[in-house]
């Protein structure tokens, strides 16, 4: 006879990581829909991407009250892109996180370490409605590749400390530099 014991209690900091992209993924999506608050704030520049943090608090009142809970953690980045404009590869730290593209497409490259010196990588346009959500130290480049303006909603939890990026060339994924919130942006 075999017994199955119930699963062993989750703490609840392991319980909130594993969470943390799907609540940044709920934020993102219902903030990018919502463009009453945020629209008259987007800009464009020429020489580089516009990004604008939201502050929970102003947000908070137009969410649904299960996501509050989700806001007491999350960093909220609102991202305007013109033709061309992108990132470097880069991941998040220990940040998780998630977008959701609000207006126009993205085209997103994730890179992953494959077997051997090969790193795996693959590319997705993401039109308006699409989001991605991610765990700690996701590799990724996020460009708007299409000739109209593009806008993302950015939310990740814990907040961001760092990013770090990176490089592929014949020796693999190569970490090529480190950036420090309130330091280097």
């Amino acid at each position: 006879m075999t017994t199955v014991l119930p699963p062993s209690p989750t703490p609840a900091s392991t319980t909130a990581a594993a969470t943390a992209p799907a609540g940044a993924a709920a934020l993102a999506v219902a903030l990018a829909v919502r463009t009453d608050l945020w629209a008259d704030r987007v800009e464009y520049r020429e020489e580089s991407r516009w990004t604008s943090l939201l502050d929970p608090a102003d947000v908070a009142a137009a969410l649904d009250p299960s996501l509050h809970a989700e806001l007491h953690s999350a960093q909220i980045w609102l991202l305007s892109w013109l033709p061309g404009q992108g990132t470097p590869l880069h991941d998040h730290g220990s940040s998780a996180g998630a977008f959701a593209v609000a207006r126009g497409t993205l085209t997103e490259r994730v890179v992953s370490r494959g077997t051997g010196r090969t790193p795996h990588q693959s590319t997705a346009d993401l039109a308006a409605g699409r989001v991605r959500f991610f765990g700690p130290h996701y590799v990724h480049q996020v460009v708007n590749t299409l000739h109209e303006p593009a806008v993302s909603v950015h939310v990740y939890a814990p907040r961001l400390s760092l990013m770090n990026t990176y490089k592929v060339d014949e020796t693999g994924l190569v970490r090529i530099g480190t950036e420090r919130a309130g330091v280097d942006w």
